[in-house]
């Protein structure tokens, strides 16, 4: 496994809302470099609302709000000040389900999240990107002859590797991916969880999965996500390395989930 020199994000006292409803609670952690960190636990225990809130996507849903500290290479990315559109080029976010601009082509769905930050650039720099992305994705061996057509056209696992490959493209610090193959055949699954391991020698990957054989395959670490009850908050029951929360959890409420007991 690798070893943590260091922590990316580091995340104190973080507590979520809608509106007035409290989701999650007091979530302390720390997030290390070069690393993949799988988020796990039952549906509805705050996984992926954790998840939003680390590049401020939470905030874009009306009355959401988060107390607490979060920060990136030891910058508070909710102080005052700080431009969320900046955190996300730091943080690139991969969804659920693939996400390509259906119009666009596949060069440009590369190049859409640079050009929303203005960056210029010649054309012949945009293609460099654009190969870079794609290779960087695994993907530009199986598109190179077809950058012009839909990004739409291509088939579910592709799609989502054209998503990546859309958010590496910024060149962030940090990738968020949510899910990301819920949607994808196994083989596609495969390639991905095969890419994961490939980025995370450039960058800090924080995944959420509901698939246990894939936090264990992919993972550096874990944290379980849990409910007490329905309506209470979710929290952050416990937080190790992946090898010993999948042997040895500290917590009974792990064991149980991780053994399949209930969630």
């Amino acid at each position: 496994m690798t070893t943590h020199t260091s922590n990316r994000l580091e995340i104190r006292n973080e507590s979520i809302y809608y509106g007035d409803f409290l989701a999650v609670e007091d979530v302390s952690v720390s997030i290390p470099s070069h690393a993949i960190t799988a988020l796990i636990g039952p549906s509805g225990c705050g996984k992926s609302t954790f998840l939003r809130t680390l590049n401020r996507m939470h905030e874009a849903i009306p009355g959401a709000r988060v107390e607490g500290t979060v920060l990136l290479d030891g910058t508070d990315i909710y102080g005052a000040g700080i431009d969320p559109v900046q955190v996300r080029r730091h943080v690139g976010m991969v969804f659920q389900r693939p996400n390509p601009f259906p119009t666009m082509s596949i060069r440009d769905n590369v190049l859409a999240g640079v050009k929303l930050n203005s960056r210029r650039m010649s054309r012949s720099a945009e293609d460099e990107l654009v190969e870079e992305s794609l290779r960087g994705a695994n993907l530009w061996n199986e598109v190179k002859d077809r950058l012009g057509r839909p990004g739409s056209s291509l088939s579910g696992g592709q799609q989502q590797r054209l998503c990546i490959a859309r958010a590496i493209a910024v060149a962030p610090e940090v990738l968020l991916m949510d899910e990301p193959c819920s949607a994808l055949d196994p083989i596609s699954t495969l390639a991905i969880e095969d890419l994961m391991n490939e980025l995370k020698e450039d960058y800090t990957i924080v995944i959420v999965t509901h698939n246990m054989q894939q936090a264990a395959r992919v993972s550096d670490r874990t944290g379980f996500f849990n409910l007490e009850a329905t309506g209470k908050p979710g929290r952050l029951v416990e937080f190790d390395d992946t090898t010993t929360i999948f042997s040895h959890p500290s917590q009974q409420a792990t064991e149980d989930y991780i053994s399949g007991r209930f969630g």
